[in-house]
């Protein structure tokens, strides 16, 4: 541990430091999805309807798209010491989602909260990047990869919590804000990496006139058609699992297994993401996109119909679209890295965050319309739009001449 002037700075090692700032997103991000984690059992015991279900996970996209750009207009993460930020936050949606307890879930007031919550995580997700990339040497892909790694296991959690808890949704809104209040300790803990430095202001204008670049249009476009398919793939991947695996046995076991795979299911995403990473370095972050997304598309269209060949075939195609569903986040925030230029990295990156969660939105309050419509069999056929669009905008990226600015030159 290091001192200054007598005040602690926190651990001076890189790969401590980075251990120890990936732990607290792990815990911190259990935040997300603690609501959701619920909604399984709260349908199949009929105390909520489908689109109220939704509408949980629709309110914390919203409130951390409000809470990125509220950020990013005042520059909080440049006028104060990011670990501070980053603990203020944590603790703050600590207390908005454990109010939640106090509520009736799926009512306005536990709307509010979940937006609430929400609106703390912009304080939690980019700040823990920030400071990830302070201690950033040659492997940015593998980096960030380790990084949306964590936000996968940490959005993971509460489905465990849900698990360990005998299905008693308080347990898992309790388990996740216990959770963001160790992160909010740990966190104070961690170094300031050498690379640790102000990110550039947010330039909205300017960043909209960047757009008009082809390169970076069809780079945002791939992160678009990846978030059509990402958070409701996540949100709604334990409801199905639920209904499935109530078809094959005992309600209260299959209810239990369901929570457990659940977590399995999202938690695989972190290897995903950490490969990913490691191989876009060496070849390309177009290729590694496009392959990712060709997969977790496929898997959206044949999950539903392979569910009627047995619990083990459901769960491998299951786990192959978790850990492909967001391997290839993390690539498309370094290409835009790699592609805008320095000044305006900030913007563009706030600017394709904020794009990226608003489209969410819309596929979440979607997915409960293609159930009623497709049934559970077709109902995720809906989300391969979006990656293999995805996939199309980045084999366009490929060919043009900017791309030799990806990855050194690998593309």
């Amino acid at each position: 541990m290091a001192y200054r002037n007598g005040e602690c700075v926190g651990v001076t090692g890189r790969a401590a430091s980075l251990a120890l700032i990936a732990l607290c997103q792990v815990a911190g991000l259990a935040l997300w999805f603690s609501a959701s984690a619920a909604v399984p059992g709260l349908i199949e015991s009929g105390r909520l309807e489908a689109r109220a279900a939704s509408l949980l996970t629709t309110a914390v996209q919203l409130g951390f798209v409000a809470g990125t750009l509220l950020s990013a207009i005042l520059g909080l993460a440049d006028r104060y010491d990011p670990r501070r930020l980053f603990a203020a936050c944590a603790v703050a949606g600590a207390l908005a989602n454990g109010a939640i307890l106090l509520t009736e879930i799926g009512d306005r007031p536990s709307l509010f909260l979940r937006f609430l919550t929400g609106m703390a995580l912009a304080g939690v997700y980019p700040v823990g990047m920030k400071l990830a990339a302070g201690w950033a040497e040659r492997n940015m892909g593998l980096l960030i990869g380790g990084l949306v790694g964590a936000l996968t296991l940490g959005s993971a959690l509460p489905h465990l919590f849900n698990y360990l808890g005998g299905l008693e949704w308080r347990t898992a809104i309790a388990g996740a804000s216990l959770s963001a209040l160790l992160a909010a300790a740990g966190i104070l803990l961690a170094g300031l990496g050498p690379r640790h430095q102000s990110a550039s202001a947010f330039r909205p204008a300017e960043a909209f006139l960047l757009l008009r670049q082809r390169a970076i249009l069809l780079a945002n476009a791939g992160y678009l058609g990846h978030m059509w398919e990402l958070y409701a793939m996540w949100a709604w991947i334990g409801a199905f699992l639920a209904f499935v695996l109530g078809r094959h046995g005992d309600p209260a076991a299959a209810a239990g297994l369901a929570a457990a795979s659940t977590f399995l299911v999202m938690a695989s995403g972190a290897l995903g993401a950490v490969l990913a990473g490691l191989l876009a370095d060496r070849v390309g972050r177009t290729l590694v996109t496009i392959w990712a997304m060709a997969i977790s598309g496929s898997c959206a269209l044949v999950i539903g119909p392979v569910a009627e060949l047995g619990v083990v075939a459901l769960l491998l195609v299951a786990i192959l679209w978790g850990i492909t569903v967001i391997a290839d986040s993390a690539q498309f925030s370094a290409a835009i890295a790699e592609l805008a230029p320095a000044r305006l990295t900030g913007s563009m990156l706030t600017l394709q965050t904020c794009l990226g969660f608003l489209l969410t939105v819309a596929t979440i309050q979607l997915m409960p319309l293609a159930i009623e419509l497709l049934t559970w069999r077709y109902a995720f056929s809906v989300l391969a739009i979006g990656p293999f669009l995805g996939v199309l905008a980045m084999w366009r990226l490929r060919l043009r001449p900017e791309a030799v600015r990806i990855a050194g030159g690998r593309r």
